[in-house]
C-alpha cells in the first residue's frame, strides 16, 4: 500500500495549484507578460477606470489579479484578456491601441477588445502569431483598413467577431476559409466589398454567419450541403441569387433567423420551407404586396414560430399590414418602415404580443391615435417617424384616456407635422411610463408644459430638436430624477441659463450625460453651479447669445465629457497655459470664442480629437509643431478666419480619416506640406502660400483629396505637371494667383473632376486636348488668363455635363463652335473679350437648360451643390459638410464694370468684346430662361429681332458698340424685368418705345444712336411738333383711337370725381347747420391747440 500513497501524496501535489492546495506557493503571472500589458495600456484614455487595477507598483505585481485577466493555474500564462466596454455607446476606451504590446502574450486564446474606440488603428498583421485563440471579438471599436490575411492562421478559432469598424474597407481574404473549426463569424456594417471567396464553404462547423450591411457582389460560393450546421445567417449586396442557392437553403433545416438586404429578384424564396425560422428580415428587396401573400401563404408557413419580421424599405401597401394583422398572433417585432403604406381610417390593431411596431416612414393619415386605437397591452416601442402625422391625430378623449398603456417606454413621432401643444396633452394622459420621447423636427409652438416634471417621471431621453418653442427653458428638467439625456437645439427658447442650473435639484446628475441646449436664444453667463453635471459626456450650447467668461472652474468635474460645443456665442474662453483638463475630447468647437491672441497651448493635452473648430478667434499666432504631430486622428479641423502665420512642417504624418481641413483666411505661407494631400477636402484660400510643386508631385502615402481650393494665394510658376497623383479630386480653385505657363495634359487624369477654376492667372497656350478626359465637369472657368487658339469642339462634345463655361478675358481666337449647341445643361457662358470672329451659331436653340423659364432658380443652384458636395459624403461620411460648403463665384460685365450674380440670378450668355460679325440670330428668343444677355462690342449688324421679346426672364440687355440697325422692337418693352439695358452706340433709327418701364431708362441707354429719336433722349420725333412725349408712328397708329377714348374717360372720371369729393366734403357743412357749427368748433380747437404747442 503504500506505492500507492506515495504515488497519491504525488498526484495531489502536482494537482494542488489546479484544486486550490498550496496557497503558500501561489504562482503569479510571468514577468514578461506583465509589461506587455503595461506597455498595452501605455496612451489609451480609460475614462471609466476600466484599467483601475493594472498598475505598475509593488501592490500590483500579480497581472492574474488584474480586472480583465485569467492566467493558467499551471504556468501563470495569460490566457484570457476580456476588456469588452459594457456599453457600446460608452466607448471605454480611447486613443490609437497597440495589440502589437500584446504579441508576447503567446499562450492567450481568448481576446475580447469590443466596444472602444480605437482612432482608426490597424489589425496588425501579427496577430496571426496568437496560433492559440479560440475567441477573437475586436467589434465596434473604430478599427481602419484592410482584415489581415494572417487571421488564417488561426486554426483554432471558434469565434471571430469584426462587425462595425466603419473604417475596415476591404475584401474578405479567402484565407478565412482556413478556419474550419469556426462556428461563429460576424463581419456586418463594415465597408467590405467584391464577391465572396469559395474557400467560406469550408467554413463546415459554422453555426453563425452575418456578413449584411457591407457592398458584396456576386455569385454565392455555397453548395448543397455546405454549412449544415447553420442557425444563423444574414447577407446583404449586389448577389446574383441562382436556383442551386435556393436548394442550399432548403437543405438548412437548422436556420431560426434569415435576413437579406438589398437583393432583388426574391421569387424563389416562397418555395423554401422555415418550418424553425423565428426572425425574418427582408430589407430593401423590391418586395410587393402580392410577394409577401405568396410567402405567407406558400409551404414555408411559419406562423407558428416567427416572433420577429422586418419588411422594411419595400413597397408594400396596408394589404400587407392587414394581412399579418390577421396572421400571426406571437409576433413580437414588427418593422415595416419606408413603405406605401397609408393609413386612411382608424385601424384595429391585433397583434396581442407586439412589443415593437415600426411604421416610419409612410402616410399616418387617419385618426390613428383616437378612440379606435387601443395600444397592445406589451407594446414597448413604437417608431411613427414622417409619418405625416397632425394634431388632429392626438385629439384627446375618455376612450383613449382609458386606453392608457402602462407598457409604452419608446415612442418616436420626429419629423411630422405636429404644431400645437395637444400632442404633449395627449402623451400626459396616454402614457405612463415612457422612457425616450423623440419628437425632433416637427413644427411645435409655445412653451414646454409643466406636465413633463409632472407626469413624465421615468423619463431618460427627450429630443425635441428643430422645433419653434418658446420661453423659458423650464427648470424642471433637473427634477427628473431619471433623465439622462435633454435635446433641445434649433428652437426658440429664451432666458437666462443661470435660473435653469440654479432653480432644479439636479437629482439626475449621476445619470444625466447629453446635454445640448443649442441654436436657441439663450442669455446669460454660464454658471459655475454647470459643474454639478459631472456625468456629462456631451455639452453643446452653441449659437446662442451667452456672454462672460469660460474659465478652467466651469470645465474642472467634466472628467467623462466628450462633446464640447460654445461656439457662435459671445463668450470668451479664459483658459491658463499649463491647465491639464480632466477629459479627453472627441468633438471641440469653440469658434468665435476669443481665444487669441496666442494659439492654446493646452490642447496638447487632447490627444483623442477628431473634430476641431477654433475659427475666428483672433489668433495672432504659429502654429506650434506638437499641433501638427497630432492630427493623426482628426477628422474635421477647422482653424479658418484667424491671422495665423509662419509655415507648416512637412512632416511624416498619416491622416486615418480622410479629415476636413479648412486653414482658409489666414496668413500661412511657403511650401504645403505633403501629408494634408490625405484630407478629402482642402480650403488653403486666401493666405501666402507659394509652392504646389512639393504639396503634389512628392508624395509618398496615397491621395484622399477631393477638393483643394488654394485661390487668392501667391502662387507662382508653372502648373506641376503630375495631376494624376491627386486623380480622386473633384474640386479644384487655383484662381488668383500668379501662375504661368501652360495647362499640363497630366491635368487630363482627373476623370473625376466637377469643378475646376483657374480664372485670374497668366497661364498661357492652347488648352489641352486630354482635359476632353474630364467629362463629368459641370463648372469650368479659365478666364482672366492669356489663353489662345480656339475654342475646341471637344468642349461641347466631351463636357456635356457642363452648367457653368467662363472663358472670359483670354486671347481665343477663330469661330465659334457649332458643338457648344450640344451643352444642354448650360446655364452660364462666358466667352467675352476675346478674339472670336465670324457669326453667332443658329443653333443657340439647342440650349436647353436656357429655353426653360425657371420658377425657382434656386433648385437648380442647390442641384449644382448637391454635384459638388456628393464627393465628401462618399469619401468620409463621418465628418459631413455644414457651412463650409464650395462657392461658385459667377460674375459678369456690365459697362465694364464685374458685377456678381446673386443666387437667383444664374442663367447668361456673354460674348461681348470679340469680333463677331454677322446679325443676332432670331433664334436667340427660344432662350426664355435667359437671365442677361450681353453681345456688345462686337461687329454685329442686321436688326434686333422681334424674337427677343420673348425671353421673359430677361434681366440685363446689352448690345451696345455694333453696327445694328434698324428701330427698336416693341416687343422689348413687353419684358417686364428688363431692368438693365443698354443699345447705345449703334445706327439704330426711330422712335424708342415708352411702354411699360422703358420710360426708365436714361439717356445712356440710347445714346450715339443719330437717328433715334423720343423722350429718352429729348430728342423729337418727326411730326411731334414741340411736343417731348412722342409715340412710335406703328403705335400711334394702331393705337390712335384707344388712346383717344382713353384720354376722354380719364378727363372725365378726374372731373366727375373733384365735384363729387368737394361737394361730398362741403356741401354737407354749408347746407346743414349742425354739421358747420361742429365744423367751425373743430377749427377753433385746432388753432388753438397749435397756438399752445408753439
Amino acid at each position: 500500500m503504500e506505492p500507492f500513497y506515495a504515488l497519491l501524496l504525488l498526484l495531489m501535489h502536482a494537482a494542488g495549484p489546479i484544486i486550490g492546495l498550496n496557497n503558500s506557493a501561489e504562482i503569479k503571472c510571468i514577468e514578461r507578460e506583465r509589461q506587455a500589458l503595461l506597455n498595452f495600456k501605455h496612451g489609451l484614455i480609460d475614462a471609466y477606470d476600466m484599467l483601475s487595477t493594472w498598475r505598475d507598483d509593488e501592490n500590483s505585481t500579480d497581472c492574474c489579479k488584474w480586472k480583465g485577466i485569467r492566467c493558467d493555474h499551471i504556468t501563470a500564462h495569460v490566457t484570457i484578456l476580456r476588456l469588452r466596454g459594457s456599453n457600446p455607446q460608452s466607448r471605454f476606451f480611447r486613443g490609437a491601441v497597440k495589440i502589437t504590446s500584446l504579441f508576447a502574450l503567446q499562450n492567450i486564446q481568448h481576446l475580447d477588445l469590443s466596444n472602444h474606440d480605437f482612432l482608426g488603428s490597424h489589425i496588425p498583421q501579427l496577430i496571426g502569431s496568437l496560433t492559440n485563440l479560440r475567441y477573437l471579438n475586436l467589434s465596434n471599436s473604430a478599427f481602419s483598413g484592410s482584415i489581415p490575411i494572417q487571421l488564417g492562421s488561426l486554426t483554432h478559432l471558434r469565434t471571430l467577431d469584426l462587425r462595425n469598424n466603419g473604417y475596415l474597407y476591404s475584401e474578405i481574404p479567402y484565407q478565412l476559409g482556413n478556419l474550419t473549426r469556426l462556428r461563429y463569424l460576424d463581419l456586418s456594417h463594415n465597408f467590405l466589398y467584391g464577391e465572396l471567396p469559395y474557400q467560406l464553404a469550408n467554413l463546415s462547423q459554422l453555426t453563425y454567419l452575418d456578413l449584411s450591411q457591407n457592398s458584396f457582389s456576386g455569385a454565392l460560393p455555397f453548395q448543397v450541403g455546405n454549412l449544415p450546421f447553420l442557425h444563423t445567417l444574414r447577407l446583404s449586396g449586389d448577389f446574383d441569387v441562382k436556383s442551386k442557392d435556393a436548394q442550399w437553403l432548403s437543405n438548412l433545416n437548422p436556420l431560426t433567423n434569415l435576413a437579406l438586404y438589398s437583393l432583388n429578384n426574391l421569387d424563389w424564396l416562397q418555395t423554401i420551407i422555415f418550418p424553425n425560422l423565428r426572425e425574418l428580415r427582408l430589407v430593401d428587396c423590391s418586395l410587393s404586396d402580392a410577394h409577401i401573400q405568396s410567402l405567407f401563404y406558400s409551404g414555408s408557413n411559419f406562423s407558428t414560430s416567427l416572433t420577429i419580421l422586418d419588411l422594411s424599405s419595400n413597397i408594400l401597401t396596408f394589404s400587407t399590414f392587414q394581412l399579418l394583422s390577421n396572421f400571426s398572433l406571437i409576433l413580437q417585432e414588427l418593422y415595416l418602415s419606408h413603405n406605401n403604406i397609408i393609413l386612411s381610417s382608424p385601424v384595429y390593431l391585433r397583434f396581442p404580443s407586439l412589443v415593437i411596431l415600426d411604421l416610419s416612414d409612410n402616410n399616418v393619415t387617419s385618426l390613428f391615435f383616437q378612440g379606435s386605437f387601443n395600444f397592445c397591452s406589451k407594446l414597448q416601442n413604437l417608431y411613427l417617424s414622417n409619418c405625416g402625422l397632425r394634431d388632429d391625430n392626438f385629439l384627446i378623449s375618455a376612450i383613449s384616456i382609458s386606453n392608457s398603456s402602462s407598457s409604452l417606454a419608446w415612442l418616436d413621432l420626429s419629423s411630422n407635422m405636429l404644431k400645437s401643444s395637444s400632442i404633449f396633452y395627449w402623451l400626459f394622459n396616454s402614457t405612463t411610463n415612457l422612457r425616450r420621447l423623440q419628437l425632433s423636427d416637427n413644427m411645435l409652438e409655445g412653451p414646454i408644459p409643466d406636465g413633463f416634471g409632472k407626469v413624465m417621471n421615468s423619463l431618460e431621453v427627450l429630443n425635441l430638436y428643430g422645433n419653434k418653442l418658446q420661453g423659458e427653458i423650464p427648470s424642471f428638467f433637473g427634477n427628473i430624477c431619471t433623465l439622462q439625456s435633454l435635446i433641445l437645439s434649433k428652437n426658440k427658447l429664451s432666458g437666462n441659463i443661470s435660473s435653469f442650473f440654479q432653480n432644479s435639484s439636479w437629482c439626475n446628475k449621476h445619470v444625466f450625460q447629453i446635454l445640448d441646449l443649442s441654436f436657441n436664444i439663450i442669455t446669460g453667463t454660464l454658471p459655475k453651479s454647470i459643474g454639478l453635471l459631472s456625468e456629462l459626456v456631451e455639452l453643446i450650447l452653441a449659437g446662442n447669445h451667452l456672454e462672460g467668461d469660460v474659465t478652467e472652474s466651469h470645465l474642472s468635474n467634466f472628467s467623462k465629457l466628450l462633446f464640447l460645443e460654445l461656439q457662435y456665442n459671445s463668450l470668451s474662453l479664459k483658459i491658463g497655459a499649463t491647465w491639464v483638463p480632466p477629459f479627453q475630447l472627441i468633438l471641440l468647437a469653440l469658434g468665435s470664442c476669443n481665444l487669441g491672441p496666442t494659439f492654446p497651448s493646452w490642447l496638447q493635452t487632447q490627444s483623442s480629437l477628431m473634430m476641431l473648430d477654433i475659427s475666428n478667434n483672433k489668433l495672432n499666432d504659429s502654429v506650434p509643431d506638437w499641433f501638427w504631430n497630432n492630427l493623426q486622428n482628426m477628422g474635421r479641423l477647422n482653424m479658418s478666419y484667424n491671422n495665423l502665420i509662419g509655415a507648416i512642417p512637412s512632416i511624416s504624418l498619416k491622416l486615418l480619416h480622410k479629415p476636413l481641413i479648412f486653414l482658409h483666411s489666414n496668413q500661412f505661407e511657403g511650401k504645403i506640406p505633403p501629408f494634408l494631400v490625405q484630407a478629402s477636402k482642402l480650403k488653403l484660400s486666401k493666405n501666402k502660400f507659394s509652392n504646389l510643386f512639393s504639396f503634389l508631385c512628392d508624395q509618398i502615402t496615397y491621395a484622399n483629396l477631393a477638393s483643394l481650393d488654394l485661390s487668392n494665394n501667391q502662387m507662382k510658376g508653372q502648373l506641376p505637371n503630375c495631376w494624376n497623383c491627386v486623380d480622386r479630386l473633384m474640386f479644384l480653385d487655383l484662381s488668383n494667383n500668379k501662375l504661368s505657363g501652360k495647362i499640363p495634359v497630366s491635368m487630363g487624369s482627373l476623370v473625376e473632376l466637377e469643378v475646376l477654376v483657374l480664372k485670374n492667372n497668366n497661364l498661357m497656350g492652347k488648352l489641352p486636348s486630354t482635359l476632353k478626359n474630364c467629362s463629368n465637369l459641370i463648372m469650368m472657368d479659365v478666364s482672366e488668363n492669356m489663353l489662345c487658339g480656339p475654342i475646341p469642339s471637344w468642349i461641347g462634345e466631351s463636357m456635356q455635363q457642363l452648367i457653368i463655361l467662363n472663358m472670359r478675358g483670354n486671347h481665343f481666337s477663330g469661330h465659334l463652335p457649332v458643338n457648344l449647341c450640344y451643352l444642354k445643361h448650360i446655364h452660364s457662358l462666358d466667352l467675352s473679350r476675346n478674339y472670336l470672329s465670324r457669326g453667332i451659331p443658329t443653333c443657340l436653340k439647342n440650349l436647353t437648360a436656357m429655353s426653360e423659364k425657371i420658377i425657382n432658380r434656386d433648385i437648380i443652384l442647390s442641384q449644382i451643390y448637391f454635384n459638388i458636395e456628393l464627393t465628401y459624403h462618399e469619401t468620409n461620411h463621418y465628418f459631413p459638410l455644414d457651412s463650409d460648403s464650395c462657392t461658385l463665384n459667377i460674375t459678369w460685365m456690365w459697362k465694364g464694370v464685374k458685377l456678381w450674380f446673386s443666387d437667383a440670378e444664374l442663367q447668361l450668355i456673354d460674348l461681348s468684346s470679340n469680333n463677331l460679325t454677322g446679325e443676332i440670330p432670331k433664334e436667340i428668343g427660344y432662350l426664355v430662361g435667359l437671365v442677361s444677355l450681353n453681345l456688345s462690342r462686337n461687329y454685329l449688324s442686321g436688326e434686333i429681332p422681334s424674337e427677343m421679346g420673348n425671353l421673359s426672364s430677361l434681366e440685363s440687355l446689352d448690345l451696345s458698340r455694333n453696327h445694328i440697325s434698324g428701330g427698336i422692337p416693341f416687343s422689348l418693352s413687353q419684358i417686364d424685368d428688363l431692368g438693365k439695358l443698354d443699345l447705345s452706340h449703334n445706327s439704330l433709327s426711330g422712335r424708342i418705345p415708352r411702354e411699360r418701364h422703358f420710360e426708365t431708362f436714361e439717356d445712356y441707354s440710347f445714346e450715339g444712336n443719330r437717328d433715334l429719336c423720343g423722350f429718352q433722349l429729348n430728342k423729337s420725333c418727326p411730326g411731334d411738333g414741340d411736343q417731348r412725349t412722342v409715340k412710335f408712328p406703328e403705335v400711334e397708329a394702331i393705337n390712335g383711337d384707344e388712346d383717344s377714348v382713353f384720354y376722354e374717360a380719364l378727363y372725365m372720371s378726374m372731373g366727375i370725381g373733384f365735384f363729387t369729393g368737394f361737394w361730398g366734403l362741403l356741401g354737407p357743412i354749408l347746407l346743414w347747420h349742425p354739421w358747420r357749427k361742429d365744423y367751425m368748433r373743430f377749427v377753433n380747437r385746432l388753432i388753438n391747440y397749435i397756438f399752445e404747442w408753439l
